[in-house]
């Protein structure tokens, strides 16, 4: 099967790279599989269409850009230098399945249940699962193989660069389709050119040193996103309710309460025992119908927070400075649980740190770091060479803000008084 074509290309209409091409049966029947096709049911951006109403994509479309853009890179490459079958095939395999372990609402669902899309993932692939069946046809060898390169593991380092470092296809589709689907300009950056420049040379993919402009504006693209886009305050609202919904599902299973609908597929996750059948069975309609349900459940927080989520009644915020505002934070704990408002559910603090997005490390290997390939034959990473790029290197700016809501259900004002709602509001208003 190694070398079985399709006797007719395939495509998908794809509005970032206008098609994606698939010319290998084994691509082709990978996609059919129910372990691929379920990422359908998984948006990508997680809780962000709650700001940008266009954030509908799923991982699925992501993941056949992804394919698209190294299948485009390894036809660069092929024409400068001879590129073994099975290596290409494994780039492509890759490429396509590097996110098929996410769970619904990606991260977040991965803070509260303590689980790992990567693990989950190499699982997919080496379990009793269609898409092993499919791998296992290239050789016993092959569903390993593409397991080692997605964990970053693999021994040809060239190939584990192409789908995770600096300059990888998953980075080069997420930009351009977030900006697309969101609708706005910071991502955008001129990947045509980006594929008339990059080379392999050893262990890295590199840059002719011509291209270093366009590596600067994929650099800058990036930066943007993750500040306009990523870490969007709103966004973070709406994930922290999420977060909390979670949290008090799994705190009320824990002690015996009787749901209105019993979270059958969540049983296993909260104990912490949960198999590969029942993980492939979360998406995200299994958890809005979930919602929809809680929402008029007889606990009132996890109602509200129900209620709230699926409305978009989000948490209001406050800029937070961790070094001078902790007994700030105490205070409002205090106040907030004295006013009948739990602060474990109502009050938290969000840090832009505990967000899967990063800026460019210049001088970390295990990151990647991108070269430029000089005329004289030389390697030079891009900050050496980019002054733009030294400016923003490794320059973590952390961004933390207090999230909080007043506004209860009628329960939650039994035993308050408009007098603490008072002091918290002008204890919140002193931190703007």
């Amino acid at each position: 099967m190694l070398h079985c074509r399709l006797e007719e290309e395939k495509v998908f209409k794809d509005p970032v790279h206008r098609y994606v091409h698939v010319k290998d049966r084994l691509i082709w029947e990978l996609i059919d599989t129910p372990e691929f096709q379920r990422l359908r049911r998984i948006r990508q951006l997680g809780t962000t269409y709650t700001t940008f109403h266009g954030a509908e994509h799923s991982r699925f479309s992501h993941s056949l850009g992804v394919y698209e853009v190294m299948r485009r890179i390894l036809n660069k490459f092929t024409d400068v230098t001879p590129w073994e079958e099975e290596d290409r095939l494994l780039c492509l395999c890759a490429a396509l399945l590097h996110d098929v372990g996410h769970g619904p609402f990606s991260h977040t669902f991965e803070k509260i249940f303590d689980t790992d899309h990567e693990q989950w993932t190499q699982r997919i692939l080496l379990g009793d699962t269609r898409i092993n069946k499919l791998l296992l046809s290239i050789s016993n060898e092959f569903p390993r193989k593409v397991s080692d390169v997605i964990a970053k593991r693999y021994s040809n380092k060239l190939i584990v660069s192409l789908i995770s470092s600096q300059l990888d296809a998953d980075r080069m589709d997420y930009l351009l389709r977030d900006a697309y689907y969101t609708g706005v300009d910071y991502g955008n950056y001129d990947i045509e050119r980006i594929f008339r420049v990059i080379r392999p040379y050893e262990k890295y993919t590199v840059i002719k040193q011509s291209g270093m402009h366009v590596v600067e504006d994929y650099i800058m693209a990036r930066y943007q996103m993750y500040w306009q886009v990523y870490y969007h305050p709103v966004s973070r609202s709406a994930e922290v309710i999420l977060r909390n919904i979670f949290k008090r599902s799994k705190f009320l299973y824990e002690q015996g309460y009787v749901f209105e609908q019993e979270p059958e597929l969540l049983d296993k996750l909260f104990r912490g025992d949960i198999t590969l059948d029942i993980y492939m069975r979360l998406d995200e309609s299994v958890m809005f119908y979930l919602f929809q349900v809680w929402q008029y459940s007889r606990d009132a927080i996890l109602a509200d927070l129900c209620q709230r989520f699926l409305n978009r009644d989000l948490f209001k915020y406050v800029e937070y400075k961790p070094d001078c505002q902790s007994e700030l934070l105490q205070q409002l704990s205090v106040l907030m649980r004295e006013a009948g408002i739990d602060p474990d559910y109502y009050l938290a603090i969000d840090s832009s740190s505990d967000l899967p997005y990063d800026v460019y490390h210049a001088g970390d290997e295990t990151k990647f770091p991108i070269y430029l390939l000089m005329s004289n034959g030389q390697l030079k990473e891009l900050s050496q060479e980019s002054e733009i790029v030294e400016a923003i290197s490794g320059k973590r700016r952390t961004d933390h803000k207090l999230f909080y809501a007043l506004e209860m259900p009628q329960s939650h004002h039994e035993g308050g008084n408009r007098e603490k709602l008072e002091e918290i509001e002008r204890l919140l208003e002193s931190m703007r």
